[in-house]
């Protein structure tokens, strides 16, 4: 006979499961290695990111009109890396107008520079940029699974990770499958923007993690097709932006968009940097692909897109490409140098990997500061 649902060990929805796995008092974000540990970000693989990211809150500081103060808001900091990198790699008459803000759940690490202010929730009524980071995939949401009627069921899991269907979805997340990952009538049609965004992208699907960025074609309806409901990501990113008085919003993430729902899912684990089973007992990550567009919707205001990471990076200035081999016999030391920096910009915007992330770009009152990405 099943535990009761919620019960100690018992089964229950992916959602709680989750919540207490990452966040809860022994949670795997509470560790002291911090993600870090686990598993690398673009933060993580270069400090050619947060140069990038520095740029970006420059050209904000120009469309605000240069303001006394400027806001950056680091959504899901970690232990802090892409806030101080940012604060580095800002000039400094820039550094000494801005207020940095890192918002982690886990306590203030030991170092960090004093100027960042540690909090767990951003700060209201900013002018500025806020970034976010891989931090939507790891807000926690139910899991859907078809029945062998294809009824869109819970999923439920026990802490060891094994898993059982439960009651059929039903309210707002019922409202939201059929809306952006409906499990019985295929996938929705991908709309005018989607679609030439698409045609840009050369025809790939945004997301960039082995797990789950393709779709299959046919796998639309029947037993055991998968969805994660994304409305708790929803709910949290139009939250996140509601807190901006003017200033642009940024969500960067492993991502899909209508029409190229994966089939099965994305649901994952990481460990020590390997991908492994999501078992909700606080040794791993849990994530899960970030359905950007819902999110857009979510928010509705104007001027907002989707990019690709790689067209976002280059337009701030990282391409990958080598340096003139004429540098070596003039500067080769200097040559080693821009050798090495292509190599890392070459990581971040690789398609297949980094590159392959999606960028959500929501302006708050201002004009589209990377309108030159395409």
């Amino acid at each position: 006979m099943a535990t009761e649902a919620g019960a100690e060990g018992g089964p229950r929805g992916w959602r709680a499961a989750t919540r207490a796995a990452l966040y809860g008092p022994d949670g795997f974000y509470r560790g002291p290695e911090g993600p870090a540990g686990h598993f690398r970000t673009s933060v993580h693989a270069s400090p050619l990111f947060a140069g990038a990211v520095a740029r970006l809150l420059c050209r904000v500081d120009e469309a605000l009109g240069r303001p006394a103060v400027l806001d950056f808001v680091d959504m899901a900091a970690g232990r802090g890396e892409l806030a101080a990198g940012v604060l580095t790699a800002l000039p400094a008459d820039v550094a000494a107008r801005t207020r940095v803000y890192a918002v982690e759940l886990a306590g203030r690490p030991a170092g960090l520079d004093r100027r960042i202010e540690w909090r767990a929730e951003p700060p209201e009524r900013t002018a500025g940029l806020l970034f976010a980071n891989e931090w939507l995939d790891n807000v926690p949401l139910e899991v859907a699974e078809t029945d062998a009627e294809g009824v869109p069921r819970l999923v439920l899991v026990r802490d060891d990770g094994t898993e059982l269907l439960g009651p059929p979805v039903a309210g707002p997340e019922a409202e939201w499958l059929a809306r952006w990952w409906p499990l019985a009538g295929g996938r929705p049609a991908a709309d005018g923007a989607e679609a030439a965004d698409r045609e840009a992208e050369d025809g790939q699907a945004t997301g960039g993690e082995a797990t789950g960025g393709e779709a299959v074609a046919g796998a639309t309806s029947g037993p055991g097709l998968r969805a994660e409901i994304g409305l708790p990501r929803d709910l949290a990113w139009a939250s996140a932006v509601g807190t901006l008085a003017r200033g642009l919003a940024v969500a960067v993430d492993y991502a899909h968009t209508a029409g190229t729902r994966p089939p099965f899912g994305t649901l994952t684990g990481f460990r020590k940097g390997r991908g492994t089973a999501p078992v909700p007992d606080g040794s791993c990550d849990i994530t899960a692909h970030v359905a950007l567009d819902a999110c857009a919707a979510a928010c509705p205001l104007p001027g907002a897109r989707l990019l690709r990471q790689r067209a976002a990076l280059r337009a701030l200035g990282l391409t990958g490409s080598r340096p003139p081999l004429t540098l070596a016999s003039t500067d080769p030391a200097g040559y080693v140098r821009a050798l090495a920096a292509a190599s890392q910009a070459a990581e971040l915007v690789a398609p297949g990997g980094f590159g392959d992330f999606g960028w959500l770009l929501q302006p708050v009152g201002i004009p589209d500061v990377l309108a030159d990405a395409v």
